[in-house]
């Protein structure tokens, strides 16, 4: 239907009462299997990439694919930096017209990261861009590269810092973690409802692959309207190329774009419909 801000999606997920998917892609497979499973669920999603992947998958490239991508699709779209890592690239992705942008600056000491985050809010007033900002501490990174612990958000924190900041959706720390998890995490779930409770604007889940669905329905339940899932999504597509290879006499690089696309496409399906059911407490 159409290329959509961020807000808009989130707004429209809590007045629905469950979870917008935001998938990160890395490649024109993975973008078409997402937008393949949003369509056929017809469900709104959001498409994002966090900067750690730009190595592998360079921003110029990627970001005119997902904003031409959206604005195809036949259900609302956003597209989002995740975990952006300087103010530099946030600007380069709101000029290329991403409808949402995040700088993680959560490890940084409280005024220092509401300093950062206040300044990317000033950017992206001039674009009409959403704004995600991060407190406290999500263990890991998108590509395993550093892990800095896990830290839980402080719900007076949470309130302060979104009424210093003026962001639209704010990422919590409840024991999540980004990667694959080694047994499924335990959540302070009475956290995430004190900081609910203290707080107006959408809350995120970061490092969604490996919580279980009922996990995943209850957080939505207390808050959470914008749930990322990257690495179940990268495993889903090897697994499906490894099934495509194991299973053909002859290879060729057309089915194998076809296994990378429905690979992609089958693990964004199932993370839509976890989101769109509620929670059977």
């Amino acid at each position: 239907m159409a290329l959509v801000h961020m807000k808009q999606l989130l707004r429209q997920a809590q007045a629905e009462n469950r979870g917008c998917g935001a998938f990160s892609v890395g490649n024109m497979e993975m973008v078409k299997g997402a937008i393949q499973a949003a369509e056929e669920l017809n469900t709104p999603i959001i498409l994002q990439i966090a900067e750690v992947r730009l190595k592998h998958s360079p921003l110029h490239l990627m970001g005119p694919m997902m904003l031409q991508a959206a604005r195809e699709a036949k259900v609302d779209v956003a597209v989002h930096l995740d975990h952006g890592l300087t103010l530099d690239t946030v600007r380069r992705a709101l000029e290329l017209g991403f409808t949402s942008v995040m700088l993680d600056a959560s490890t940084l000491l409280f005024e220092e990261n509401v300093a950062a985050v206040q300044e990317v809010v000033a950017l992206a007033k001039q674009y009409g861009a959403t704004v995600e900002a991060e407190l406290g501490l999500v263990g890991g990174s998108e590509d395993g590269s550093s892990d800095h612990g896990v830290r839980c958000t402080d719900p007076g924190d949470a309130a302060e810092f979104v009424r210093q900041t003026g962001i639209d959706a704010l990422a919590v720390a409840i024991g999540n973690a980004h990667g694959n998890y080694p047994v499924a995490p335990h959540l302070a779930f009475d956290v995430l409802e004190q900081i609910q409770q203290r707080v107006e604007i959408p809350l995120v889940l970061h490092g969604g692959s490996g919580i279980t669905d009922r996990d995943f329905q209850r957080a939505i339940s207390l808050g959470i309207r914008k749930v990322n899932i990257a690495t179940a999504s990268f495993n889903s597509l090897v697994a499906s190329v490894e099934r495509y290879m194991a299973g053909a006499e002859k290879h060729n690089y057309f089915d194998l774009s076809t296994a990378m696309v429905q690979g992609t496409c089958e693990n964004v399906k199932r993370h839509i419909q976890v989101f769109n059911q509620p929670y059977q407490g």
